[in-house]
């Protein structure tokens, strides 16, 4: 493995060290929450899939997940069948997935590199996901047309993503989303809090995007956490704002 990836963005690069800098903080302060709900599950409530079904009957097909992490999804998704890749910037984050990996038994392709240039042919997937992950982290003009590259004609392209009404209300400086409007609307793209760079568009370009790429819109998934709810990545009260307002996206995609 080279030191460095080849053709990697400024923020791409700077991403990639906070990751590997923070992953081990990461997993021993979400792998429970991660490993309770079984891998199948969307967002930081940890939403099953079977209740969702945002990724529908995954046996037998090529699925490649964006920004993998210590791929709890992926070794699902292998147990039920899939014949799923796991990509990631972070090696760091890569070497807890090799981990979990072993202990589960299963074994498929990890691939360390950016979802911005993803190092597979055209065409090689029926489902290419993420669930945050990099359609957060790395920009939507470059991971969009990656994603329609990989799929074959009518696969599916799924993602969760922070939604933008709770970008608009975080204040750049602080740990918790507020009930303020505080950034601005028109022309978001990337979100610097001084530790990473996360990417976020207005719903309309997001529907642009989509569109200028092949792309048929199945759904918008507001998911809204339940009244009992726990999560390791937000608070009681974030939790509170969540029932009010959509605090993330979930957009299935089809590929013409």
């Amino acid at each position: 493995m080279s030191d460095d990836l080849p053709g990697l963005t400024e923020h791409a690069a700077r991403n990639r060290d906070a990751w590997d800098a923070t992953s081990d903080e990461y997993q021993e302060q979400h792998g429970r929450q991660l490993a309770d709900s079984g891998g199948l599950a969307w967002g930081t409530s940890q939403i099953p899939e079977s209740e969702l079904r945002v990724l529908g009957d995954v046996a037998g097909k090529d699925i490649l997940e964006l920004g993998c992490g210590a791929a709890q999804w992926s070794i699902a998704l292998a147990q039920h069948g899939a014949r799923p890749v796991g990509l990631d910037l972070s090696e760091r984050q890569l070497e807890h997935a090799r981990r979990l990996m072993a202990e589960a038994g299963v074994d498929f392709p990890l691939i360390w590199g950016s979802a911005e240039a993803v190092p597979l042919p055209d065409a090689s997937f029926d489902i290419v996901f993420c669930d945050h992950g990099a359609m957060t982290f790395a920009d939507p003009y470059r991971t969009v047309p990656e994603a329609a590259r990989l799929l074959r004609p009518g696969g599916l392209f799924a993602f969760s993503h922070g939604s933008p009404i709770e970008s608009i209300c975080w204040p750049l400086d602080a740990d918790e989303v507020g009930d303020r409007l505080v950034l601005d609307y028109f022309g978001m793209h990337a979100i610097d809090d001084h530790e990473t760079i996360s990417f976020q568009l207005p719903y309309g370009e997001w529907i642009r995007l989509f569109r200028a790429n092949g792309f048929v819109i199945e759904d918008l998934i507001e998911p809204r956490p339940g009244p009992d709810a726990t999560s390791t990545y937000r608070s009681a009260s974030a939790l509170a704002w969540s029932r009010r307002w959509p605090s993330e996206s979930i957009w299935r995609l089809r590929r013409e």
